[in-house]
């Protein structure tokens, strides 16, 4: 126990059996990593959870260059050292929050890692990219493998916010970026967006409930890009101002469902015209969160995590969280309330 009545936990090594549940967070030393962390951290206070710390390496493996060939490793212990001092520095940055902390050092593949805890996690928290031992490689060329397959909700917290969660960045093109966009406003707003498929609806209750721990208002996006055939819940012939008034029909009856399971939160709507990950990534410079399912109809975190990497995950400029599919009995009444956005 700490000065302040918490549980705090020395780093444990990755060999132990954890079943760390409430708040997962991977660090890596790097400034992406401390934004994750503190995000993180916030969180689990918020949540009123524990926040569990995580750190992977992996032992460098080398071809042998004697006759007897084979492979040599090298000593894992100044490894194991640096990563143990990487959890310990996580966990006296967040000592001043009033929750329970404990951490972690795993030896093994990041992403692996990540995953496999992510069964008993509450939420997966990383940042959107760091150095190549923990979450670059994790959201290298692999970028989409946490929040398409997690079995929980991920959070991806980029660098470029690290002034609203009071960190400072070195990076120089943050910084341009910065200087680019002049002084912006970050409302206590939570965005999510839809696009008619299931996966989305869960998307929305999900984020319904973080808007209420956040004492945030709740912002529903719906982008219609221009057509094209690969977008086959948009009818043809095309009639477009038809088209959005029978969206923002769909859109009323989807808030009302909303409101009959969430009386006090503040909703409203959004219908962009535009690329959908344009416009969530645009929203995510003035908003809290975003917020997406994990697939949807192609026009929408279809394309986010499938094939296409220029997407809202990499590009967000605050946090976006992931919500896997699951089932929800809340979605059984949806129908009730009116016509349903995408619905044949």
């Amino acid at each position: 126990m700490d000065q302040h009545g918490r549980h705090v936990e020395e780093p444990r090594d990755g060999d132990q059996a954890i079943a760390p549940g409430g708040i997962v967070v991977g660090v890596d030393g790097s400034e992406h990593g401390q934004c994750a962390l503190v995000w993180a951290a916030r969180e689990a206070e918020r949540r009123q959870r524990p926040l569990h710390i995580v750190t992977a390496y992996s032992v460098p493996i080398f071809a042998a260059s004697g006759l007897d060939g084979g492979y040599a490793t090298v000593d894992d212990s100044v490894i194991r050292e640096g990563a143990e001092a990487i959890v310990k520095q996580a966990m006296d940055k967040v000592a001043g929050y009033g929750i329970d902390v404990d951490a972690s050092v795993e030896n093994g593949d990041a992403a692996g890692v990540l995953l496999d805890l992510s069964a008993d996690a509450e939420l997966l928290v990383f940042g959107s990219r760091g150095r190549g031992g923990f979450v670059g490689r994790l959201l290298g060329s692999v970028s989409s493998a946490l929040p398409a397959h997690a079995k929980c909700p991920t959070v991806t917290v980029p660098l470029y916010c690290a002034d609203r969660l009071g960190e400072n960045t070195e990076d120089k093109h943050i910084k341009a970026e910065h200087a680019k966009a002049g002084p912006r406003t970050v409302e206590n707003i939570v965005a999510v967006g839809v696009d008619g498929s299931e996966q989305a609806r869960v998307a929305v209750l999900e984020a319904a409930e973080q808007a209420q721990r956040m004492g945030a208002k709740l912002r529903v996006i719906c982008a219609v890009p221009q057509y094209s055939g690969s977008l086959a819940w948009v009818p043809a012939p095309l009639d477009r101002d038809a088209l959005f008034a029978d969206i923002r029909v769909q859109l009323d009856a989807g808030v009302a469902w909303l409101r009959s399971h969430f009386p006090e939160l503040t909703v409203e709507t959004d219908l962009k015209d535009g690329s959908p990950v344009d416009v969530l990534v645009e929203a995510s410079r003035g908003v809290e969160l975003v917020v997406l399912g994990t697939r949807g109809r192609g026009g929408f975190a279809g394309m986010l995590l499938g094939s296409t990497s220029d997407g809202v995950l990499h590009h967000a400029k605050g946090p976006v969280l992931v919500v896997p599919d699951r089932e929800d009995p809340r979605l059984a009444d949806r129908p009730k309330f009116g016509p349903m956005l995408g619905a044949a």
